[in-house]
């Protein structure tokens, strides 16, 4: 499956939204991917995360467990591991940090990757990672179903994408005149509990 595989996925479930978005990152883009309207139909999550399985396997061979960071790598995370045939896990926030939790551990030096969604800046990766790390996992990888930076993220670890590509992104301070015009749309969830 290749990047366009991938968007024509998006596109068809109606989750490749165009307008005025700020990311959880808290960038603003004219592009929106709306991952769960693709998550929600089985049958498309299942082909996403079956490739990015096979994708993983082929890049750094067999994996332990797979962990994601909560909420939104959960149910990727899931499937994927699903199809590894490893354990799936999730890192939730405690006090502002990532943490395993609800009886969730790693036994030290376990293969691990982690399994993101979307990677914009990748600043979630690297948080869950460091979770991951301070709790004995070997993180060999991480993976996602699309990188939107194109490459450019750094996660600490090889980042294995299922789709790449560039989507613009701005600080709120240094918009475009033309994305500055649109109503702004705020999907996201990390700033939900503030």
């Amino acid at each position: 499956m290749n990047t366009q595989d991938v968007l024509n996925e998006f596109r068809d479930a109606g989750a490749l939204r165009e307008g005025h978005f700020v990311l959880s990152s808290g960038l603003h883009s004219p592009v929106f991917l709306q991952k769960n309207l693709v998550f929600m139909q089985t049958d498309r999550c299942e082909r996403l995360c079956k490739a990015l399985a096979d994708k993983i396997v082929a890049t750094v061979g067999s994996v332990d467990v797979a962990i994601s960071p909560a909420v939104g790598g959960i149910i990727p995370g899931y499937e994927t591991a699903r199809h590894l045939g490893v354990p799936s896990m999730y890192v939730e926030r405690e006090g502002g940090q990532f943490k395993l939790r609800r009886g969730f551990s790693v036994e030290p030096g376990q293969k691990v990757v982690m399994v993101e969604d979307i990677v914009t800046t990748g600043l979630s990766s690297r948080e869950c990672i460091a979770a991951i790390q301070a709790a004995g996992g070997e993180v060999v990888a991480a993976a996602c179903i699309v990188d939107r930076s194109g490459g450019k993220a750094d996660v600490g670890v090889p980042l294995i994408a299922l789709a790449s590509l560039e989507v613009p992104a701005y600080p709120a301070d240094a918009l475009p005149a033309e994305l500055a015009a649109l109503p702004i749309e705020d999907p996201g969830s990390r700033r939900l509990s503030k």
